[in-house]
């Protein structure tokens, strides 16, 4: 901390804006990991504290509320031992989720919808932002696509784990007979990169379109082809923006989810080339089923790459996902839990 902040006082840093930049973004997260660290030793001795008052005064009431407490620091300690292992290229960055239906019509549009707002809602109760670039309405209910940016400290490294494929099993609230549907929507989650990481994209290997964004209707209705979709051809990559009227802010944010994404590329494909072990490629590959959502017959959730399970899934599509997201991180840095099915 004593270099950081040395370093930060250097009247010479800003000579070189990125380095300054980088510098100051180290000197932050330690920082916040020194106060989170602080913080959760005085909760932890306050609650060791109250639980040993609780046992002395004979107060059950008092002991069950500190005892509670003392699980959740925990947990919140096991969450802040992650957050330091956070340490890839890419983990810092803000992350895009890319959400779609797959086959099935309104079932599997609701699902990804469901998705959608479970993804929202484990964002928000960080206290992260969310920006919904890019979202395409089904015909009768529910999502075709949707395009979040998710705003916070380590957002991508929390997150980049949810690639693949999820499957969701309930009674379907659109079949009039009350039968038993099986949907999916995959996930593909990348970072939002910053201008200090430079992609080189030839113009001609990109295919622009624009077209009118779709809209509730009436009087708001877009009546000009503001938004914009970019095809990168060698790759077959696609990305589309309508979060703006301007066709101009629409087209910029395009152009840098297409570098986020070929990054992200970049990034999958050198580590499977230094992956030991070929399940541990697959933990995370495009297209792979990586958790069941099961609401019908019984209620569980399960990810199949770590075999963490939830008999609440409720709080899960409420956003309550640490527990999935802890045990994907570390079954990554272990090198890899069973592949997914």
């Amino acid at each position: 901390m004593k270099l950081l902040n040395a370093q930060a006082e250097d009247p010479n840093l800003w000579n070189d804006p990125a380095a300054a930049q980088k510098v100051m973004k180290q000197r932050t997260a330690l920082e916040d990991a020194l106060t989170a660290f602080d913080a959760l030793t005085t909760n932890y001795t306050d609650t060791k504290e109250l639980i040993a008052l609780a046992e002395e005064e004979g107060d059950q009431a008092m002991l069950g509320e500190a005892t509670a407490e003392l699980q959740a620091i925990h947990v919140h300690a096991h969450q802040q031992e992650m957050e330091t292992l956070l340490s890839g290229e890419a983990d810092s960055c803000d992350a895009y989720i890319d959400i779609n239906a797959g086959a099935g019509g309104t079932e599997s549009q609701d699902w990804a919808q469901m998705l959608e707002r479970m993804y929202m809602r484990w964002a928000n109760a960080r206290d992260m932002q969310v920006e919904i670039i890019h979202e395409m309405s089904g015909e009768e209910a529910g999502i075709k696509s949707a395009t979040l940016l998710i705003k916070g400290k380590n957002a991508h490294g929390w997150l980049n784990m949810e690639s693949g494929v999820h499957r969701l099993v309930r009674i379907s609230p659109f079949d009039s007979n009350a039968r038993r549907h099986t949907s999916f929507a995959s996930v593909w989650v990348y970072p939002a990169i910053d201008d200090s990481i430079h992609i080189e994209i030839i113009d001609k290997d990109v295919r622009v379109d624009t077209y009118r964004a779709s809209g509730a209707g009436g009087q708001h209705i877009n009546k000009t082809d503001s938004a914009v979709r970019l095809t990168h051809m060698p790759s077959g990559i696609v990305v589309q923006c309508q979060s703006n009227r301007s066709q101009h802010k629409n087209r910029a944010t395009a152009w840098n989810m297409l570098r986020a994404k070929l990054y992200e590329a970049e990034l999958k494909k050198r580590e499977e080339e230094t992956q030991a072990k070929a399940e541990a490629k697959t933990d995370i590959a495009w297209g792979h089923q990586i958790r069941s959502y099961v609401l019908q017959p019984y209620q569980m959730v399960k990810d199949l790459r770590t075999q963490v399970e939830s008999s609440n899934p409720t709080a899960v599509l409420d956003g309550d996902l640490d527990e999935f997201l802890t045990a994907a991180l570390a079954a990554k840095i272990q090198g890899g839990g069973a592949g997914a099915s």
